[in-house]
């Protein structure tokens, strides 16, 4: 049990889109003494957010460019599709699920896990972008100057 449990904690997609649901709708329920959906109209960021991972990692996979997981440099660099306008575009669909999660449900703990994903998705991408530019050099490095690394045409 104490293993499947470790075992949903390391998995980013499962602790995004199953361990930090459950946990912030428990708390939010046992805190409110009952279930309340505060916000429902920031519903939809949930279902944007997780399409937004599971179909960027679809296309990813279709297009040969690694699987839909975390921590695979890819086999080519991407740059076409949701790649064109983002370079972390599943990777957004995480933040954007767990940002709809905070905002739906009006929670301190879910405000705290999207800070601390913010924190967290970001070292990542760093880390990502040393692997990936060590593979593919000048080629990522014009990528990068063209496209934004979080949102398109901001940041």
């Amino acid at each position: 049990m104490l293993r499947k449990l470790l075992g949903l904690l390391r998995s980013t997609h499962r602790r995004t889109f199953i361990v930090y649901p459950i946990l912030v709708i428990a708390f939010e329920t046992v805190r409110r003494e009952g279930f309340e959906v505060p916000a429902p109209y920031f519903l939809p960021l949930l279902p944007w957010g997780y399409l937004e991972y599971r179909l960027v990692g679809d296309y990813r996979r279709r297009h040969h460019a690694g699987s839909r997981g975390l921590g695979e440099v890819p086999e080519r660099l991407l740059q076409s599709g949701p790649f064109r306008f983002t370079r972390n575009p599943m990777y957004l669909g995480h933040l954007i699920f767990i940002f709809g999660l905070a905002l739906s449900f009006w929670s301190l703990l879910g405000a705290g896990i999207f800070l601390a994903n913010v924190v967290w998705f970001h070292r990542r991408v760093l880390w990502d972008e040393a692997l990936i530019g060590a593979r593919f050099g000048s080629e990522y490095d014009e990528y990068r100057r063209r496209v934004k690394r979080w949102l398109p045409f901001v940041v």
